[in-house]
């Protein structure tokens, strides 16, 4: 980089709220597998203290040294039902409580893979860890959870999007904030470093870090400086924006892997917005040329949006990954939370617009008396537009008990606070309670 390359890089980070917005070791627990669980819980939190031990410091030590923020430390882990399903429990809150406690030890933001892969049907670990939700994240801190219900491959598991509604009711009436921990996946991917749905995949090394970047606040100060002109001229600005953010992260993931002695996986190059002023996916869109989010042409700008900062991500980096794309969530997004105040954004209007970014219907607040089989038709047509469109879509959704539509609820720190949305009143009960799977799309047949 060249003297003015790295003075724009600075000015982006002191005035356009860059960060890089999460360095995340993910760990394999195969090898902590054993068939008594007291054994299991010590392997695995020997394991992810001894390997991530260092993560946190490694990246304060970064900050200190290029000036490049660096938001959260977080580690991801082998999906848990896979590791406790050799044990005979019929509860797997101690394997949670056991990730906590490893969280703690060394001092990260989070730690995501309480999680089950139930897309294609349930093994016996998937339905106990399924079962274990509501307690497991109730009992624990730190611990960030998901479920992967559906993929273009599979089709989708309606049984466990029947009883995923059942668990959000479970665990809102527990603690509503037990479910801005949970993501219900349709194609989940298997190096995602963001929370709440990140897992360590089988695939992957045992161990990688992996790296999240984020600036919506950067695309957006861009996009000034092109007003009026044209649409191609506005892709092309937001995919030079996104090659040079890509290009940061890259080097703090280079440094960070190097000073751990891991294998750098990739860059995820989501816009992920915060409730901070001038941090809003939102007021990027509007910069495009949308009054305010939800009217129309909203779901076309973010089309381009969402396919500008791709092509970006990929000039920059050759180990592009994870989600990659725009995250649309409302709690997080102080032009969406306006938006939907406003009346011009509502689930329908979110729903479509999660077809063309990344991820789904997000930190979406509704009312605490929502039928869990509402909840259940919500995920269901999340999962089946990630299955028809071969990507990752997903539901986190927060019934909050006692609130009803037009109250507001705080979720504290960058979760914000966010209106209660509107759900449909017309039930999905008969739906949900078919069962069974929704077939494969005939796209999926490629071999």
């Amino acid at each position: 980089m060249n003297s003015e390359q790295i003075y724009e890089t600075l000015q982006m980070i002191s005035n356009e709220n860059l960060d890089v917005r999460t360095i995340t070791m993910g760990i394999s627990l195969l090898d902590c597998i054993d068939s008594d669980s007291d054994r299991a819980c010590q392997k695995i939190y020997d394991k992810i203290t001894q390997k991530a031990g260092k993560l946190v410091q490694v990246g304060q030590q970064i900050e200190a040294e290029y000036g490049i923020p660096i938001a959260n430390k977080r580690v991801t882990v082998t999906p848990i039902s896979l590791i406790a399903a050799a044990s005979h429990d019929n509860n797997y809150v101690k394997y949670a409580q056991t990730l906590d406690r490893a969280a703690k030890a060394i001092g990260i933001d989070f730690i995501g893979g309480f999680t089950a892969l139930a897309q294609k049907g349930y093994q016996e670990g998937d339905r106990i860890l399924i079962n274990s939700l509501p307690e497991a994240l109730t009992e624990t801190d730190y611990v960030c959870a998901s479920v992967n219900v559906g993929s273009t491959k599979s089709g989708i598991n309606m049984d466990a999007v029947a009883q995923m509604g059942a668990v959000v009711v479970d665990a809102a009436n527990r603690d509503y904030m037990n479910n801005a921990k949970l993501v219900i996946f349709c194609n989940a991917v298997e190096d995602n470093p963001f929370m709440a749905g990140g897992f360590h995949g089988v695939s992957e090394p045992d161990t990688v870090i992996n790296v999240g970047v984020s600036g919506p606040g950067v695309v957006k100060n861009a996009l000034e400086k092109v007003k009026g002109q044209p649409m191609d001229v506005v892709a092309e600005t937001i995919k030079k924006t996104a090659f040079k953010v890509t290009r940061m992260g890259q080097l703090v993931g280079s440094l960070a892997a190097d000073a751990l002695k891991t294998p750098f996986g990739i860059v995820d190059l989501s816009l992920a917005p915060t409730a901070a002023a001038g941090d809003s996916v939102a007021e990027v869109l509007e910069e495009i040329g949308v009054s305010q989010v939800g009217t129309h042409g909203t779901t076309a700008a973010l089309a381009m949006l969402n396919d500008a900062v791709k092509k970006g991500g990929l000039m920059a980096c050759s180990h592009v990954g994870g989600l990659s794309g725009a995250f649309i969530p409302v709690s997080e997004d102080a032009g969406m939370i306006k938006s939907v105040e406003d009346g011009t954004l509502n689930i329908a209007k979110l729903e479509a617009m999660t077809a063309v970014c990344s991820v789904g219907l997000d930190m979406i607040a509704v009312p605490g008396n929502t039928p869990k089989e509402t909840i259940s038709a919500m995920i269901a047509d999340e999962a089946a537009i990630g299955m028809i469109n071969s990507k990752t879509t997903a539901v986190r959704v927060i019934p909050v008990p006692g609130k009803t539509v037009g109250d507001t609820v705080e979720f504290g720190g960058l979760l914000g606070h966010a209106p209660i949305m509107a759900v449909n009143p017309a039930e999905s009960k008969r739906l949900i309670e078919r069962g069974g799977t929704i077939p494969a799309p005939v796209h999926s047949f490629k071999n």
